[in-house]
């Protein structure tokens, strides 16, 4: 059966009566992926949140990190596990597949992080992920400790929050638009 064929709840724009930087960036989008992320085509709704989204995922992704990009797709599955954000689990967890070049590591992480054999660094900043995401409140001193003691810096879990806190803002964004993923991600890199 197929996901439900819709981007999201929202009527949106047609790409042509995007300003020109906008249409550049889904002219490059498509260009490299094949596609624009359904997620890049729901905030084409409002041009300048597009743009802070874009600028900011791009800097928190993709910009040089003491955490690998594979690290940080990890967490972003592993938020949205705990998050039960459909989008980014199918979006993301493709990006791990591609980044690791392993097809079930994706799947380990959607479903359960615990059951993959991770190196310490990695399980640490999964634990970490998980409970920030889904216990907030509990989260102290000895936490962020267990970091340490795993090897990361200070900026490192500066990293760690943020692309914790940027998948929860993230997936909830995503859920409450009902936006789907792009039905490309679901056969790449198995």
């Amino acid at each position: 059966m197929p996901q439900p064929d819709h981007v999201s709840i929202y009527d949106l724009p047609d790409p042509a009566d995007l300003d020109a930087d906008m249409r550049r960036y889904f002219e490059v989008c498509a260009e490299k992926l094949g596609f624009v992320p359904n997620v890049l085509r729901t905030l084409s709704r409002n041009q300048d949140k597009l743009r802070a989204f874009a600028q900011y995922y791009n800097t928190l992704m993709l910009a040089p990190s003491g955490l690998s990009k594979l690290e940080r797709e990890m967490v972003a599955v592993v938020v949205s596990s705990a998050n039960r954000c459909f989008y980014c689990l199918v979006a993301h967890g493709q990006a791990v597949r591609a980044l690791s070049g392993d097809p079930h590591l994706g799947e380990m992480l959607v479903m359960n992080y615990r059951v993959a054999d991770l190196p310490e660094r990695q399980r640490q900043m999964l634990d970490f992920a998980w409970k920030l995401t889904t216990a907030p409140w509990e989260v102290d001193e000895p936490d962020r400790q267990a970091l340490r003691d795993a090897g990361l810096s200070e900026g490192e879990i500066f990293d760690l929050a943020d692309v914790i806190g940027f998948f929860n803002m993230s997936n909830r964004f995503a859920i409450a638009a009902d936006m789907m993923p792009n039905p490309e991600y679901h056969g790449m890199d198995r």
